[in-house]
């Protein structure tokens, strides 16, 4: 399998073959013009050389996704839920112009990613919910198999407890436990990126790997955020 090194190398070896054969391609296989752009891979000495498409390159380099990969994304999506219910009740609750703020970008961030990792599954033919029996199985990203509010609990998740309490919460009691609450829920996200790249062969594919680059960037910036609102409040 040609990962994106070996392709960038192949690209570059292409383009010498070419310049020093004076743009001749007589020993290599001649593209058509419906074709399109093609990337040309230099025959050994005495051989003809190989030309691909781009989809077909994008078949040969294209990195299979792991069950990690797969648990990851299913259970990112009840994470992702649960912080968009806490978001609902800011706009019921909160009394800081500061949190509202945060909670719409992380309503607006939230929902967005819970349909990126949906469509990511759909087309991978993978559930996009995750049944109740691989729980257990999950190694480091919680292992607890129940439900809150009618969602798998995730590292960081609230518990029953606690999003009750912030339900019956008002004014600056609100905003305390909510920033809490979803720091808690945040650094729960944060880790479960660390199990996912910890994991042999996982986040290998090219939108797994984004999404919780991307996960471990944004919560960690949005953690720090909400601790100087706390301060302030407190």
């Amino acid at each position: 399998m040609l990962n994106r090194s070996t392709t960038t190398a192949l690209m570059a070896l292409a383009t010498g073959a070419l310049t020093a054969c004076g743009g001749s391609s007589s020993s290599m296989s001649t593209p058509s013009p419906s074709d399109g752009p093609r990337i040309v891979q230099p025959g050994a000495p005495g051989q003809n050389g190989r030309s691909f498409s781009t989809e077909e390159l994008d078949n040969v380099e294209g990195v299979t996704f792991t069950e990690a990969d797969v648990r990851f994304m299913q259970g990112m999506i009840p994470h992702h839920q649960q912080a968009l219910q806490m978001t609902a009740l800011v706009k019921q609750h909160a009394t800081t112009d500061a949190v509202r703020q945060m909670a719409l970008r992380m309503e607006i961030s939230q929902r967005d990613e819970i349909e990126l990792m949906s469509t990511w599954l759909r087309e991978r033919d993978q559930p996009v919910e995750m049944p109740m029996g691989d729980m257990g199985g999950m190694s480091g990203m919680g292992g607890m198999n129940h439900m809150v509010n009618g969602l798998h609990v995730m590292p960081g998740m609230l518990t029953a407890e606690q999003m009750e309490a912030l339900t019956n919460a008002r004014g600056l009691e609100f905003d305390r436990l909510f920033l809490e609450g979803m720091i808690q829920h945040h650094q729960g996200a944060i880790d479960m990126v660390a199990t996912l790249f910890n994991t042999s062969g996982a986040a290998q594919e090219s939108t797994v790997f984004k999404f919780a680059e991307d996960v471990d960037a944004d919560q960690q910036m949005e953690i720090d955020r909400m601790r100087g609102i706390l301060e302030q409040i407190r």
